[in-house]
């Protein structure tokens, strides 16, 4: 048992200072869109305000 403990501290010791040389990350910059994406979201965003338009309509009449 006190071998594995050896071990343990021994892999411990080499991984520490194999993290610190990593790269730090960088970010992604998004991309813009594209007109036809933005005409595609407007359309899409019609079509959800008038679906709930017709629900709120359904569900008032009951």
């Amino acid at each position: 048992m006190r071998i594995f403990s050896v071990f343990a501290a021994l892999g411990t010791s080499l991984a520490v200072p194999v993290q610190a040389l990593a790269a730090g990350v960088q970010r992604p910059i998004p991309n813009p869109q594209s007109a036809t994406a933005e005409f595609w979201f407007f359309t899409a965003s019609i079509g959800l305000l008038l679906a709930l338009a017709a629900v709120h309509w359904l569900v008032a009449r009951r």
